[in-house]
């Protein structure tokens, strides 16, 4: 596999650097607000970096994914909302759980939280080290990273050092790349703020300790193979993290740095005309998965939509985008569901060759840094040559067990098939009720009164129920 690293600005092979094992941290959500999509096309986009490392490459990912759970917004809003910091960020913790199943993502093996004891005495030994590396300062009870003491700082974002301002310091945990400077590890208490003492004064960490620990703590020894996460978290954040982490072990931190690129998001009115920005909440322009549920959209369209464009090109939604995605899925649904009525006949060993030829074709991108839409152009292919089989009848029930085999594997690290099982078994009408109602509508049919049938299917599709009639039989499913 093949994998660009932004350290390095280019693709470099990729295997686990200690036996089978790789070892991937992924920077989570800052837990002050619901995840919005433009979060979630980061955590899908790595999600299917590790089903590809897992299924097509066949490795062990341990994965830690973390929850910021302390830092200066989480603890501004959680005042502004009169609730202690904790049970506020509880709910938007759980709020990511929910929307990270509806989206399909494998759950990773740890996810730790910043105010976990664990974590922030693995912060205050991190902070020791650097201290004892000379790499740090105290100044009104805070401690900071001296960044001229720490050459390869820049590394990763590529920062002149000209630009560098060594010895001015920034408390925020949040800046611009033109404020690179002395940056604070542990910040003194203030009145009203939650606070700590591990064993280097009162107070708490700041935004970029809490990942260095944790990485480190759950998948150390240095270097870890794979650190990720958007690309707004170069700078500041993933650069911080760099130079902590090796000014603390003095070891590399990270062999590879894997990061997905914006979603846009259109600022116009429908016509779609007044060209897109970053989706953020800063911004106040963010859709979460509720507000995609509420236009009449599934999460598996989202997770499609996401899964359309390369993980480091920017991604542009906009309503009609989802549109777009739900009418692709729906295609490739049907397909599949059409191999449940082919005729009877013998394999085609041409079908098999097709098949094989696809798999190849569809491995070759993901091992290519997880090109996930042209994968994704490769099934399409398939799928018009296997129609084209099934319209010619060159394909029957004796090749449905190996495309479906074909399929299974493409999802295995897409993940948008079993997602959309999982919600047709979920319908917004209960399995039961539609069952009678077929039944119902199948009677009326009998007797020709078939403005009732038309009354029961009209029904049944405000509801979000589509039936489809195949002979002597109904199908539903899910709009």
């Amino acid at each position: 596999m093949r994998l660009y690293n932004t350290l390095t600005r280019r693709e470099e092979d990729f295997a686990p650097a200690d036996d089978n094992t790789v070892r991937m941290y992924t920077c989570g959500l800052t837990v002050y607000a619901r995840g919005h999509i433009g979060n979630f096309r980061t955590f899908v986009a790595l999600d299917v970096l590790r089903r590809a490392l897992a299924h097509e490459m066949g490795y062990t990912v341990r994965q830690v994914m973390n929850f910021t759970d302390v830092d200066d917004r989480t603890i501004l809003e959680s005042k502004k909302a009169g609730v202690p910091l904790r049970e506020y960020t509880d709910r938007y913790i759980d709020l990511f759980r929910q929307d990270a199943a509806a989206l399909g993502l494998q759950p990773v093996e740890e996810n730790p939280r910043a105010t976990d004891p664990e974590n922030l005495t693995a912060m205050a030994e991190t902070i020791k080290a650097l201290e004892q590396n000379g790499h740090t300062y105290r100044s009104d009870g805070s401690i900071y990273f001296k960044i001229s003491t720490f050459p390869e700082y820049g590394k990763l974002a590529h920062l002149d050092h000209s630009g560098i301002k060594s010895g001015a310091r920034i408390d925020s945990d949040k800046y611009d790349k033109e404020d690179a400077r002395d940056f604070v590890l542990w910040k003194a208490t203030k009145e009203g703020e939650p606070t700590w003492d591990p064993g280097i004064g009162p107070g708490r960490p700041g935004w970029h300790i809490e990942c260095s620990a944790m990485a480190l703590r759950l998948l150390g020894p240095a270097p870890i193979d794979i650190h990720a996460g958007g690309v707004d978290l170069i700078f500041p954040h993933h650069e911080n993290e760099i130079a902590q982490s090796e000014g603390a072990t003095r070891q590399q931190f990270s062999r590879f740095w894997v990061h997905v690129e914006h979603l846009m998001i259109e600022t116009g009115p429908e016509d779609e005309t007044n060209g897109p920005e970053k989706m953020s909440k800063s911004l106040g322009n963010v859709y979460n998965l509720q507000d995609i549920v509420d236009h009449g959209f599934r999460p598996s369209a989202l997770r499609y939509l996401y899964l359309g464009v390369h993980y480091r090109k920017q991604l542009k939604f906009s309503w009609t985008a989802m549109a777009q995605a739900e009418e692709a899925l729906k295609r490739l649904t049907d397909f599949l569901a059409r191999l449940d009525s082919l005729p009877a006949r013998e394999s085609n060993p041409e079908i098999g060759q097709r098949l094989q030829e696809a798999k190849e074709g569809f491995s070759a991108h993901i091992r290519h840094d997880v090109n996930s839409a042209a994968a994704i152009g490769v099934m399409f292919d398939l799928v018009r040559a296997l129609n084209s089989a099934i319209d010619a009848g060159e394909l029957g029930s004796a090749d449905a067990p190996a495309v479906r085999e074909t399929f299974d594997r493409f999802d295995q690290i897409l993940g948008i098939f079993a997602l959309r099982r999982k919600e047709d078994a979920q319908p917004p009408v209960p399995v039961e009720e539609i069952e009678q109602l077929i039944a119902a509508r199948r009677a009326a049919r009998l007797a020709r009164n078939f403005a009732e049938a038309d009354r029961i299917r009209r029904d049944l599709d405000t509801r979000g129920i589509i039936l489809e009639d195949t002979g002597s039989t109904t199908r539903w499913k899910r709009k």
